[in-house]
């Protein structure tokens, strides 16, 4: 550790601690680590098969939810691996380009996501606010200009980040007491001055979170303000029924993104390794949440993981092929015995005959 302190000022390779104060630890907090990671790459996986392969899901909202998967397995696939050779084989280096490649996925594929929200928000809007015209606004056309626009967003606000940290010269040391290359972990290892990165990047952060979440809160106003117009209770409750899983993906999505935050730049008395779970949940949650909260709020999903899984076991009963049954010619239809009941004559009559 302490050949990693004399380190020129730009160096090549950095160190990642893991979780400082818990090394002990690492084996330990790796056996949940890796068994969310199955369950993220399980899950997501899952709802993109089911999505393509079902026609009755093929529609905006679920197309969006593909998104969310696509992006949740991006994120996780740029961190937990290498989080899990840290923890297991205490391989803690890494390459600088690769470190600045991971730090520009990570937030900018956090800012996919947030606009990914967005428009879902926006999708509910339409279909409660203006149910007739949703076919005609929310066209096939107009998801692939919102995942283009939010991929581009992402991309071109995070793209200066990895040029800025270029330019600064780390004198000090080459160890990052991070699990992965966080943009002001890194930040925090340089010597010279840094005013710009952090003004860049609470600029950023501020902008993505600040006004997605604004635009979110507005289109969930108009949402509840036309919900309560209704007069049926049930109409109302089925209205806030297909906004109850965004409103779950929301809460899980964000509330950890901003404890981690606020924590790393207000939170000066927070441990370093509050810190550091705090913003490991915030990439290990809601890739693990999103297709369990959706897989339960949609039925379609639902049931076709259900038949998928029962087949797989063996344990589903083939559906009767009504149509067949119903194009069959009447005299192939197995015919019901009538069991015929004799009645005995009475015993008078039977008397009569034998004494004649």
């Amino acid at each position: 550790m302490a050949a990693a302190n004399l380190t020129p000022s730009n160096p090549a390779t950095f160190l990642l601690l893991g979780i400082p104060g818990l090394e002990a630890a690492h084996v330990w907090i790796s056996v949940p680590v890796c068994t969310m990671y199955v369950a993220i790459v399980v899950g997501n996986g899952a709802i993109l098969l089911v999505v393509a392969t079902e026609p009755a899901l093929h529609r905006p909202m679920c197309y969006f939810l593909c998104m969310l998967a696509a992006i949740d397995l991006g994120a996780s696939a740029c961190t937990l691996p290498k989080l899990l050779c840290i923890f297991w084989f205490q391989a803690r280096e890494i390459d600088a380009g690769a470190c600045l490649a991971q730090m520009f996925f990570i937030h900018s594929l956090s800012m996919m996501e947030s606009a990914v929200l967005l428009a879902m928000a926006l999708d509910r809007y339409v279909a409660i606010c203006a149910p007739l015209r949703y076919s005609a606004v929310f066209t096939g056309r107009l998801v692939a200009k919102l995942g283009v626009a939010a991929v581009a967003r992402g991309a071109l606000l995070m793209s200066p980040c990895p040029f800025l940290i270029q330019r600064l010269s780390f004198c000090r040391t080459n160890v990052i007491p991070h699990t992965y290359c966080e943009h002001m972990a890194v930040v925090k290892l340089a010597c010279g001055d840094t005013s710009m990165n952090h003004a860049y990047g609470l600029s950023a952060a501020l902008l993505v979170i600040g006004g997605d979440l604004l635009f979110i809160g507005l289109s969930y106003f108009l949402i509840v303000r036309a919900v309560l117009r209704l007069s049926s209770r049930e109409a109302r409750l089925k209205a806030f029924g297909t906004c109850s899983a965004h409103l779950c993906v929301i809460l899980i999505s964000y509330t950890p993104a901003l404890f981690s935050f606020f924590t790393h730049r207000f939170g000066h008395r927070v441990a370093p390794p509050v810190h550091i779970i705090l913003a490991n949940l915030y990439l290990l949650f809601p890739p693990l949440l999103n297709p369990i909260v959706y897989g339960v709020r949609t039925r379609e999903i639902r049931e076709r993981v259900l038949r998928v899984i029962l087949q797989g076991t063996g344990t589903s009963k083939p559906r009767p092929d009504w149509g067949s049954l119903l194009r069959r010619p009447p005299s192939q239809f197995p015919q019901a015995e009538i069991p015929v009941h004799t009645v005995p004559p009475p015993g008078g009559l039977v008397s009569a005959s034998v004494k004649q």
